[in-house]
């Protein structure tokens, strides 16, 4: 099994188990993510809701600024895995696919489509994202 498959199932499963810490008392739908960085370490994610919804905050973002937060360095990210808790395409929004682009430019996201799993690269995902 190639090395990209293996951090593929192993993201799946990590941000599985990060979306049983959802905190979605609001939209009752549940979301974790698992980011993988070019240095190896893995961090994860889960969404948590506020009642004034503009404060919610994504899994993947959440997973992205732990990263940032445990690293002396700006992290730089080659993989996402985000999951739902109802098996429905989800995609990641506007906001995160931003900040997944401010660390990681190649990266690649993995995500419940129609039907699968499905992979698309940061540029497939965000063309023309804004950059300094």
């Amino acid at each position: 099994m190639t090395s990209i498959l293996k951090a593929k199932q192993k993201l799946l499963r990590l941000a599985r188990t990060a979306l049983k810490n959802a905190y979605a008392p609001y939209s009752d739908f549940q979301v974790g993510a698992a980011i993988l960085l070019k240095d190896g370490r893995t961090f994860t994610g889960c969404n948590v809701e506020n009642a004034s919804y503009g404060l919610t905050i994504c899994a993947e973002r959440n997973a992205i600024f732990a990263a940032v937060a445990a690293s002396k360095k700006k992290p730089v990210i080659i993989a996402v895995a985000v999951v739902n808790r109802r098996g429905v395409p989800c995609s990641p929004c506007g906001a995160c696919r931003q900040v997944i682009a401010e660390f990681g430019p190649d990266a690649v996201v993995w995500y419940q489509g129609k039907t699968e799993i499905v992979g698309r690269t940061m540029r497939e995902l965000l063309v023309d994202g804004f950059v300094l």
